[in-house]
């Protein structure tokens, strides 16, 4: 959360307008147009979130303190005056402020002069498709020094306050706009395959990185299969906002851990590595193909780890049901002849999916 704190000292002698309409006590807002235009957002409402929302000043008059609020209440009369003095471009991104405090209070002072304290909480929030995310608070406050006869220095404060409150949001939109990932428009994504400097127990997947028996261990106990791997998808993200574009690395990981290799004594054949390495090479293309669906989303800037969820479960029950498919048609390899024609079927895969030359 970012706050600033706004505190002004202001000795009033004559303001030169009225600031209210003494016949309801209700405050009116007096035009006067921002020095700035927003290049970046525009307000479409106003909330009034105070826990108390009573009238938003307490003026001392005749030694009598009296309650006094904007005309129409504290957030119709601070939309009328955003409304009509700020520059309002629906194509930018649209903010609602919530009011937490905006309050003013008038006190009695030495000499015949009457203090008065405004104190203000301001929360922005960025409204999205769904919902709203929350963008900065300001916390500032006013202090003034008027003569007890002169009543009108409750408008030109609750205005200021305003005012300073706006112009510190405009700041932070364009300090922020470009780098926020809460204000980025779009989502650009990268692939990468994962790989390692130096090989651990891991081995993940290249076609320059076949299997070899040495990956292989002893498999023991009463399988029925000559060789076993278990192969796995995976991925890490890594983004950075550069000019309100979130730039996603997507580091794919199709792996294979040496531990989950394993092969019976007397079951090292060129044949038999060729059938696991193929597991392997399946595992891949589900993994391609997870890539090919990424790219061509429109991911939403507000949610974009949701559709990439998606495809991620959907490319693992593909793996899952190809992986299946595979020792079932070849009956784990022992049908040579479907063998072959899977062993086809995946090169030509590999290669249209750029895996393979």
């Amino acid at each position: 959360m970012r706050k600033f704190l706004f505190l002004v000292c202001i000795s009033i002698c004559s303001w030169g307008f009225t600031s209210f309409n003494k016949n309801d006590r209700a405050i009116i807002l007096r035009d006067e147009k921002l020095s700035f235009t927003p290049k970046e957002f525009y307000i479409t409402g106003i909330i009034d979130g105070r826990a108390n929302r009573g009238p938003v000043a307490s003026l001392l008059t005749a030694n009598t303190i009296v309650p006094t609020d904007l005309r129409g209440g504290a957030a119709a009369g601070i939309k009328q005056f955003v409304e009509r003095n700020l520059h309002r471009d629906t194509k930018l991104r649209p903010v609602i402020i919530t009011i937490k405090d905006f309050k003013l209070t008038e006190s009695a002072a030495q000499g015949g002069r009457v203090n008065g304290h405004l104190t203000m909480d301001f929360s922005f929030e960025l409204q999205r498709n769904y919902d709203t995310v929350h963008l900065m608070n300001y916390r500032g406050g006013i202090r003034y020094d008027r003569p007890a006869q002169q009543s009108d220095a409750a408008e030109p404060a609750l205005r200021h306050g305003i005012e300073e409150a706006l112009s510190a949001f405009n700041s932070w939109m364009d300090d922020q706009a470009d780098k926020n990932m809460l204000l980025a428009k779009s989502v650009k994504v990268k692939f990468i395959d994962h790989a390692e400097k130096t090989e651990g127990d891991t081995i993940y997947y290249s076609v320059n990185r076949p299997l070899r028996w040495s990956d292989f261990r002893e498999l023991t106990g009463t399988s029925r299969f000559e060789a076993e791997v278990f192969t796995s998808i995976g991925y890490a993200e890594q983004m950075d906002v550069v000019k309100g574009v979130v730039n996603l690395t997507i580091d794919l990981k199709v792996d294979l851990p040496k531990n989950d290799c394993r092969v019976k004594a007397g079951g090292r054949t060129d044949y038999t590595l060729n059938h696991e390495q193929r597991h392997f090479d399946i595992e891949k293309i589900a993994g391609e193909h997870f890539k090919q669906k990424i790219l061509a989303l429109h991911l939403p800037v507000d949610n974009f780890d949701g559709p990439i969820n998606v495809e991620y479960l959907e490319a693992l029950r593909e793996a899952t049901r190809l992986q299946k498919q595979y020792d079932s048609e070849t009956r784990h390899g022992m049908d040579e002849q479907a063998q072959a024609r899977w062993n086809e079927k995946i090169d030509k895969e590999l290669k249209d999916l750029g895996v393979k030359k």
